[in-house]
């Protein structure tokens, strides 16, 4: 088994594309910090939510800044870079997303407006 839950910002607004076979892919990135003071380190993980999750309402609140946290299998892929040296990104394929908080972007996303239920007063 394989389980990877993290917390952090997203990196960028989350994506939706469909694969050949029409299955919406949502992709998204997320920045977890570890660490505090000098020794503190970002790592990024790159993730992506397969089915009809994936194009739903969440995207609209899947934003830059917006805190998450994010449940699923991670898997490393390795490649080459254009100058020749090797990379390497964590990949997380993802079975839960959870949206905390509020996005810190200034000029984010508004949340849902909240319904009134002062209608039924007597006064």
């Amino acid at each position: 088994m394989n389980k990877l839950i993290i917390s952090g910002r997203l990196t960028r607004d989350a994506e939706v594309r469909f694969i050949p076979s029409g299955t919406p892919v949502m992709s998204f990135s997320v920045a977890n910090n570890t660490g505090f003071g000098d020794n503190q380190k970002t790592h990024y993980f790159d993730c992506s939510m397969f089915g009809k999750r994936a194009e739903g309402k969440l995207k609209d609140y899947m934003v830059k800044g917006q805190q998450v946290v994010v449940e699923g299998e991670v898997s490393l892929n390795q490649y080459q870079k254009k100058d020749g040296t090797g990379g390497a990104s964590l990949n997380v394929f993802v079975n839960n997303v959870e949206l905390m908080g509020s996005n810190q972007q200034a000029g984010g996303r508004p949340s849902e407006p909240k319904s009134n239920d002062d209608d039924d007063l007597p006064f």
